[in-house]
């Protein structure tokens, strides 16, 4: 059986592993004033940075909608899929999983996971529907342990600006103040589908983040080794060399993805925030 794999544009898998995986993107749109542009394809965090300095406004971001889910899963059957698993983000974040869902019951054959995450902590289980698929394993079969897995994907990010999350409504200009007063560093966790706040860390950004990578990880005795992702915003190399160096001093992971977060997470948290994600036993 042909099962393609596809996400919309919030997994933020990097070019090399859409093409591993052979993973086909639905994406969310963003709009900045008057234009709207296709996440990933006509616009890019920098592109939301800049627009930020220049104009002090996030844009806003839009699920996809019924008729260009049901284009995306017709067009994956045109070229010869026989059955389609797609993986949204999470649905408490966004209409994007309601509405395929909406396209899934018209066309039939299509899967529809909803990760209960957002960025690579979706990527992870489009990458082990992936697997499983090569496996030869049933689309149906791919999809319910997909949806197992959800509540073991473990997905944080310190952030070390809050002027984004208080631009967007998700943080207090009090709290922000007194966080950049005491150089506190917020780490961001998914839990039951929504971003919350976990531990703050006090500190310069690039300090911090072996506390929290250690925090995370601890002795790596109950994760997953196969894969696990250091993903930022437009973080400075160095400190994300850094990062991977501390990772491989905790243990021996099979590979260590780096991958730069899209439109999506990049207009909620802004520049400089870098998060390691991975899947617990």
């Amino acid at each position: 059986m042909n099962i393609r794999i596809t996400s919309d544009s919030t997994t933020d898998l990097s070019p090399e592993l859409l093409e591993r995986y052979q993973v086909a993107l639905l994406p969310l749109s963003v709009s900045i004033g008057e234009n709207t542009f296709t996440d990933g394809v006509d616009i890019t965090p920098d592109d939301i940075y800049a627009n930020y300095e220049k104009n002090g406004t996030l844009p806003k971001t839009a699920a996809p909608n019924l008729d260009a889910a049901s284009s995306f899963f017709q067009e994956q059957f045109d070229a010869g899929s026989d059955a389609v698993i797609h993986f949204t983000i999470s649905s408490e974040m966004s209409s994007s999983y309601a509405n395929a869902v909406l396209a899934a019951e018209e066309l039939g054959r299509v899967h529809v996971v909803d990760t209960r995450n957002l960025s690579t902590g979706g990527g992870l289980l489009v990458i082990a529907a992936a697997e499983m698929a090569a496996q030869g394993m049933e689309p149906e079969k791919i999809a319910a342990e997909c949806r197992a897995l959800t509540s073991r994907v473990d997905a944080s990010f310190v952030v070390d600006n809050l002027e984004f999350l208080v631009k967007g409504g998700r943080c207090s200009p009090l709290a922000a103040f007194g966080a950049n007063v005491l150089q506190l560093k917020p780490c961001i966790i998914v839990q039951d589908g929504k971003m919350d706040v976990g531990k703050k860390y006090r500190g310069k950004f690039a300090a911090v983040l072996p506390k929290y990578i250690h925090d995370r990880i601890g002795d790596a005795s109950n994760i997953r080794k196969n894969h696990i992702f250091v993903t930022h915003a437009g973080c400075d190399e160095k400190i994300i060399q850094a990062c991977v160096a501390e990772l491989k001093q905790i243990a021996s992971f099979d590979e260590i993805h780096i991958t730069r977060a899209g439109c999506t997470i990049s207009s909620h948290c802004g520049r400089n925030t870098l998060g390691v994600l991975f899947l617990r036993r």
